[in-house]
């Protein structure tokens, strides 16, 4: 199954995440299926990019978003 979750690619002590749809099975950073955002919680208010097309396309065919991802889906008012 797949899933719509944060991958982290930042480093020590300097967060940044990308988000990514992959295999519930697979590690945090593991091989994705795609990139459809990222999110950048250093920046004052914390900057988020979603690709919102491919987002629609992934939770069409069943991707489940994780609760962080779930919450900015329904900030940007994507679903």
């Amino acid at each position: 199954m797949l899933t719509i979750r944060l991958a982290r690619i930042g480093k020590k002590k300097k967060p940044f995440y990308r988000v990514v749809v992959i295999e519930r099975t697979r590690a945090r950073d593991g091989r994705t299926v795609d990139l459809v955002g990222t999110y950048d919680p250093l920046k004052k208010p914390a900057e988020i990019k979603l690709n919102v097309e491919r987002i629609k396309h992934w939770l069409g065919h069943g991707a489940q978003p994780s609760d962080t991802v779930r919450s900015f889906l329904r900030e940007q008012k994507i679903a």
